[in-house]
């Protein structure tokens, strides 16, 4: 009987819950993630459902019979803003808003409320129906990322050296930061809404450059380069770009983020480093060379001068036989030719004997302008271009003079069809140590300039390379640049070759201007009269025992007596037992003791001995050469004979001096 009561009251209530109004209260009672409640039309709670009890804390008993408002902070009851809400509701049919609202334990949550209106069927207002949703969770997320896209602003916004900026799919600008102003040096409202390619040079809007950056970008992910960009005055600065796609979600490509940075003080940096590297490594190159071909040169000089002494003397006691004095004329000329190559091969390792006086340009090329002529042919005309007025320089006129020669044979040579040198002068100011490595101070730069078929860069680099010629076999030794480059450095100039296929060669030598001359130079013995004839007891001295043989036979041949030394302390040995030496000749590149310390140890016993320095180098200690007569190597008996007068002319005022 039990049972079947309780089955009928089941059935009841489920008969109940099929109704209408059974339904609906079925439904609210089942929402859990909003709070549903009426208020009649003063504002009190007249239900409420668990939604409400979940996020609001209150039961249906703590909270039916009180008014809404309790649910609302502090500040918006002051408002009068849950009054208004229900009058909003009231008049427009629907009121919705965010904002902060009250738990029951004081706790705020972020809520999204709806109240709408309910009126019976004639209208009458009889209460509210109000949903309330906690959206604390969406605010915080949403405040967060709020917060995140104003930190990344406030990041590309303070980004300065790089400019970062979007552009939409088909290229055109979108944002701008204020490093792309100070690089490209538009504001956002000029360039904002402008296609991209803008920044590019016209050249490579028309190779489709911007374009093909975008495909790029779009293809592979990414798209970097380096190149010219143009800023907003027309100047152009050296940019590195990067390129990257933006997608959505889907993978649709919604456009792409842009960052240039201005790395045109970098490049000329990098530039002017691997400039001064590639002038280093050359440096050495020429350096090492040097040094390998001034020890062959100095060698090759001895030789030479055995050769050209021995032909001498033997010339001299053959008989009169023409076949014969052809022979001999023969090998002399062939001797001279190689020491003429040695001469070059000094030069070009600044090791050659320079006669470094002030030089008066203009007056030095128009006294050779007729040997030029001669030596060019009449296909070539010879201009020159000097200023009125202009510093004497700082060489060695016969040098200058050869180097001259040769640059202006090199520029015929590179004209067949004929044409035109310019031969000019003008006054240059170094400040600093420039990056030629002249030091500070004033030159005179002599320029050849040709109008012939100019150098590509590799020839260019290797034209002062030693035996590096263009001009086939048996045309040329490729000595002449290496000689007018060795001659300009040994005078403590520069020798500068500018030249571009098709464009002709400038071929400019510095030089440092001389200081003022003296008023009155002491004239050298060997300009004033004849050779000293007196028979004199002669110390030789040289390491190398062909030269030394050869320099003893034309001493006697000149009748004097010889005493013959090796080595430096087997010279002072035999001037510690021989009184009787007039004169000492020392080879100057010896081992353990050169000529110049020889020299010195000398003055030091044998004040007043004359001593004369032979040597085909150049590069002897400073001051310790300057009152050493010197012979420079390779020598004949005629330039023996006038060494050995100067010394004996110059004998008294040396000990005087000592």
């Amino acid at each position: 009987m039990i049972a079947e009561d309780t089955a009928l009251k089941t059935a009841n209530r489920f008969d109940a819950s099929l109704t209408q109004d059974g339904r609906y209260r079925l439904l609210i009672e089942a929402v859990t993630d909003y709070a549903i409640y009426m208020l009649d039309p003063d504002g009190w709670v007249t239900s409420w459902n668990p939604g409400a009890q979940r996020f609001k804390g209150y039961t249906a008993s703590e909270i039916i019979g009180r008014h809404f408002s309790e649910f609302y902070v502090e500040e918006d009851r002051k408002s009068g803003l849950p009054a208004r809400a229900l009058a909003t509701s009231a008049r427009e049919g629907k009121f919705e808003s965010e904002g902060w609202r009250i738990r029951k334990d004081g706790s705020r949550f972020w809520a999204h409320v709806v109240i709408d209106p309910i009126r019976s069927p004639d209208g009458q207002l009889v209460g509210f129906a109000k949903i309330t949703r906690d959206l604390t969770e969406r605010r915080a997320a949403e405040q967060r990322l709020k917060q995140n896209e104003e930190q990344f602003r406030l990041l590309v916004q303070g980004v300065t050296d790089y400019a970062l900026y979007m552009l939409d799919p088909q290229g055109r600008v979108n944002s701008w930061n204020v490093g792309a102003e100070r690089i490209k040096q538009y504001r956002a409202d000029e360039i904002i809404g402008q296609h991209f390619s803008k920044f590019y040079s016209e050249s490579d809007r028309q190779k489709g450059e911007p374009q093909n950056a975008l495909d790029t970008a779009r293809r592979e992910g990414r798209f970097e380069k380096e190149g010219w960009r143009v800023r907003k005055d027309g100047t152009q600065f050296w940019a590195s770009v990067i390129i990257d796609p933006i997608r959505d979600d889907t993978g649709a490509l919604i456009g792409f983020a842009k960052i240039t940075r201005d790395i045109t003080e970098r490049r000329e940096t990098q530039k002017a480093l691997d400039q001064a590297r590639e002038a280093l490594a050359h440096s050495q190159k020429m350096d090492a060379i040097g040094q390998l071909t001034g020890g062959i040169a100095h060698d090759f000089n001895n030789l030479l001068m055995v050769i050209l002494g021995s032909l001498e003397l033997v010339g001299r006691r053959l008989p009169d036989d023409e076949r014969i004095a052809t022979l001999i004329s023969n090998a002399t000329q062939a001797a001279q030719r190689g020491a003429a190559l040695t001469q070059r091969m000094l030069a070009f390792a600044r090791r050659q004997d320079l006669d470094l006086r002030p030089v008066d340009v203009p007056d030095l090329v128009g006294g050779m302008t007729d040997l030029l002529q001669r030596s060019l042919g009449p296909s070539v005309s010879i201009e020159t271009h000097f200023p009125p007025k202009l510093n004497f320089v700082h060489a060695d006129a016969n040098q200058l003079e050869m180097a001259l020669l040769n640059l202006a044979v090199n520029a015929r040579d590179a004209m067949p069809g004929g044409g035109s040198i310019v031969i000019a002068a003008r006054a240059e100011t170094v400040k600093g140590r420039s990056q030629g490595r002249l030091k500070a101070g004033r030159y005179v730069c002599l320029s050849v300039k040709d109008t012939g078929e100019g150098m590509d860069r590799v020839t260019l680099r290797r034209a002062m390379e030693p035996f590096f010629t263009t001009k086939g076999v048996g045309r040329g030794t490729g000595l002449g640049l290496s000689m007018v480059h060795g001659m300009t450095e040994q005078s403590g100039g520069r020798f500068v070759l500018k030249s571009q296929k098709g464009e002709g060669t400038t071929a400019e030598i510095w030089l440092p201007v001389a200081k003022a001359a003296k008023a009155a130079e002491r004239e050298r013995s060997i300009r004033d009269g004849a050779p000293h004839t007196r028979p004199l007891v002669v110390l030789a001295v040289d390491d190398d025992g062909l030269v030394l043989m050869n320099t003893t036979v034309m001493l006697q041949d000149m009748g004097h007596k010889v005493l013959e030394a090796t080595s430096g302390s087997q010279a002072l040995d035999i001037l510690r037992r021989e009184q009787a030496v007039d004169l000492v000749i020392t080879d100057h590149a010896m081992p353990k003791m050169t000529g110049v310390q020889l020299a010195a140890a000398i003055k030091v016993e044998r004040p007043g001995l004359p001593i004369i320095l032979a040597t085909g180098y150049a590069e002897l200690p400073a001051g310790e050469d300057a009152e050493l007569p010197k012979l420079s190597k390779p020598f004949g008996q005629q330039e023996l004979m006038q060494a050995v007068a100067t010394a004996m002319v110059n004998q008294a005022p040396l000990s005087k001096a000592i």
